[in-house]
């Protein structure tokens, strides 16, 4: 069974702030987003919505392609998710990767990391607590 998450499979809000899938880590997805003006919040600064909504959709591509490891289809539901902003995101590329710290049989939880130029430098992190019910399933 493949690990790749296909750019398609991304949801229309990504793809809207330019989100991709940068490449595959460990069997994990790595996103990237463009900066541009969709993205920008004050001048040379990435706005904090895209940069949460890029920390999610990395998140939710990391437990797809786990799900999809070992074939188990799920409605994915957000419990909660928080958002750390440890610095400001300048006019450059961004990339994230979530990792899965629990999968369970109803919830997992997800830590997910943002960065630009070094990895070890993050400029937002999340947790993310994810109620999955089974498809077709309330």
């Amino acid at each position: 069974m493949s690990t790749e998450l296909l750019p398609d499979e991304l949801p229309a809000y990504a793809r809207s702030l330019g989100i991709a899938v940068e490449r595959m880590e460990d069997g994990v997805p790595v996103l990237s987003m463009p900066f541009s003006g969709t993205v920008e919040g004050r001048p040379t600064v990435l706005h904090g919505g895209a940069t949460s909504g890029l920390l999610e959709n990395a998140g939710f591509a990391a437990l797809r392609v786990a799900l999809k490891n070992i074939d188990r289809d799920a409605r994915l539901k957000p419990i909660g998710i928080t958002v750390q902003f440890l610095s400001a995101a300048k006019s450059k590329f961004t990339f994230a990767q979530g990792r899965i710290t629990r999968l369970g049989r109803r919830n997992a939880n997800i830590e997910v990391s943002a960065w630009q130029d070094d990895r070890e430098r993050p400029v937002a992190t999340a947790v993310m607590n994810i109620l999955m019910a089974r498809d077709g399933t309330g």
